[in-house]
């Protein structure tokens, strides 16, 4: 098995059901899986290796898209913000959302409530795992870090805490309006909107990654 970073693991211990339950999976989707999901994706990977020094401790991050460009290498401009930000675009290829995918994650972080919408209607008791990413760092700041497992206690013991924490919380704190919960597609936008995208999922992540590691970003 491949961790967040690629490297190879170690055999998994695995639930009745055959699923890992040394692991924690993060699955981004957005549309065409070419230039949210993959700056989205590649920029978490980015943010949990600054934080910890090291990829993997259990995680795994991948996306998808609903209409998925099977195959299709990421967007140029994604790549050019990935790279503006240190993060590495190499080897991506577009994947269209599946069934297993939903099965096997963790935590489903949308780009729109649409998406949400999409991945929720597809069945296999997402609707407890499945945000829209800004909807996930809206309820992880109302989270007390102190009441999630040490990191001492692993990474992977820690982020199904946290997800647990958020999903109680969901009905209580909404977004004020319905677009603060959306990262619009800059698919065949400017270079400079795709930079203004790239901000808005950077800074979506920070809180999310910095509750994950219990380590804050790098001033």
């Amino acid at each position: 098995m491949r961790g967040i970073g690629g490297a190879d693991r170690p055999a998994e211990q695995t639930t009745t059901f055959g699923f890992p339950c040394d692991t924690f999976r993060i699955l981004h989707v957005s549309t065409g899986n070419v230039c949210r999901s993959p700056i989205t994706e590649r920029l978490t990977r980015h943010f949990v290796s600054e934080r910890l020094g090291v990829l993997g401790g259990g995680l795994i991050v991948e996306s998808a898209g609903t209409w998925g460009h099977e195959g299709a290498r990421m967007e140029e401009n994604a790549e050019t913000v990935l790279s503006e930000f240190g993060a590495d675009a190499a080897g991506f290829t577009g994947r269209e959302l599946l069934d297993e995918h939903v099965i096997m994650a963790d935590l489903v972080l949308t780009a729109t409530r649409d998406h949400r919408a999409q991945v929720i209607s597809m069945g296999h008791s997402a609707g407890l795992r499945t945000f829209t990413l800004k909807e996930f760092t809206r309820l992880v700041r109302a989270i007390d870090p102190a009441t999630l497992p040490p990191l001492e206690d692993g990474v992977v013991l820690r982020a199904r805490a946290l997800v647990r924490a958020a999903a109680a919380l969901r009905g209580w704190l909404l977004a004020p309006t319905a677009e603060a919960d959306e990262v619009y597609d800059p698919y065949g936008a400017p270079l400079p909107f795709f930079r203004s995208i790239g901000d808005e999922i950077r800074d979506a992540l920070d809180p999310v990654v910095t509750a994950l590691t219990g380590v804050p970003a790098r001033m």
